[in-house]
């Protein structure tokens, strides 16, 4: 089935097998290593992600919710940047990994000694198709914005959990002050990811 007659397809079919990974095991490593493989292959074209999903807001970044599992083991999230967006310093609490779709971003990473959140003095940037892991073991705190100054850029975040009901921790160096913060949604709606009624359809002739 061509994309045009089925453009989710390659969400939900992301969906389905981490659906599968979640079940067979709870490990950080084998999440982190097995996920990272699969969010690859789905942030390899950006044709299936909805308009609507992708929608930038000159007033800051926008964190939209694609697919939350059931039993809120696993959450699919875009963010859109655009030029001068940037989050605050924050943690997560939960694995994740970052892939960029779209543009590029920049993520400069922190940590957090007691209750104080420090620069490493390390920065990267990141393109299309680059993927990388955030958690509290290999490293929960950054602060991320957007590498582009002419247009918006995308990237496609998977999390071990819901990431928008997730009670995290936001540093503010002005106050040095840490403070608890819930992100939630930029939007009350999903991508209908079930409604295949129209490939049903064609099939049928």
């Amino acid at each position: 089935m061509s994309a045009d007659a089925d453009p989710l397809a390659p969400l939900r079919e992301f969906v389905v097998e981490m659906t599968r990974l979640v079940e067979r095991t709870d490990r950080e490593p084998q999440l982190l290593a097995e996920a990272r493989g699969l969010l690859a292959r789905l942030i390899a074209d950006d044709a299936w992600l909805p308009d609507a999903f992708a929608a930038p807001d000159p007033r800051g970044y926008r964190q939209y919710l694609l697919y939350c599992d059931p039993l809120e083991r696993f959450s699919v999230v875009s963010f859109v940047w655009g030029p001068g967006h940037r989050t605050p310093v924050h943690d997560h609490t939960v694995w994740g990994l970052v892939g960029v779709l779209r543009g590029a971003e920049r993520c400069e990473e922190y940590v957090r000694e007691g209750d104080r959140v420090m620069p490493r003095g390390v920065a990267h940037t990141m393109a299309p198709g680059m993927i990388e892991a955030v958690s509290p073991s290999p490293g929960d705190w950054h602060v991320v914005s957007s590498a582009m100054d002419d247009r918006y850029s995308v990237s496609i975040h998977v999390y071990g959990a819901n990431i928008g009901a997730v009670r995290r921790h936001v540093f503010e160096p002005e106050h040095d002050h840490l403070r608890d913060f819930v992100s939630g949604y930029s939007l009350p709606v999903v991508p209908n990811l079930w409604d295949r009624s129209g490939a049903a359809a064609r099939a049928a002739g």
